[in-house]
């Protein structure tokens, strides 16, 4: 595990190189993040490889991922890539992380990449335009009339 250390922040962060570009990367974990590293600490292929987590290949990840599919009756091909792709956009974005920040944690050198790669959601445009809305309209008293003229 001497690739977690503590972070800046004072919490346990991951300090690694990409493995396709081979630039370092830096990705503060979160608690669920933690208890997976922690829960598979002790497995051999962790131990034996010397990782944080069992590693499969996209391949072995991909029929797993078909299997659980038909298990639970998605008829939708899922693979590693619709995980990213559901990371981005469904756990980072439409929680309000900066497109910047995701475009950071994916690896992408250029953010236009990660504009094309992970559109954004009709709610979180909703919700960011409500939000300037409230920004921009004055204050309405209990009538419903402005308070300003």
């Amino acid at each position: 595990m001497n690739n977690i250390v503590l972070g800046m922040d004072g919490s346990r962060w991951i300090y690694t190189k990409r493995q396709k570009t081979k630039t370092p990367v830096k990705i503060p974990l979160l608690n669920k993040a933690e208890f997976i590293i922690e829960k598979y600490a002790e497995n051999p292929i962790t131990i034996v490889s010397e990782t944080l987590l069992p590693v499969l290949t996209n391949e072995k990840i991909n029929l797993y991922l078909k299997e659980i599919a038909h298990a639970v009756g998605i008829k939708k091909n899922l693979t590693f890539h619709m995980a990213r792709h559901t990371f981005a956009t469904t756990v980072t974005l439409s929680n309000g992380v900066p497109i910047e920040t995701v475009s950071k944690l994916l690896g992408h050198t250029k953010l236009a990449t990660t504009q094309i790669y992970a559109r954004v959601l009709d709610r979180k445009l909703s919700d960011d335009m409500n939000a300037l809305r409230l920004k921009l309209n004055p204050k309405k008293d209990k009538n419903g009339s402005s308070a300003l003229p």
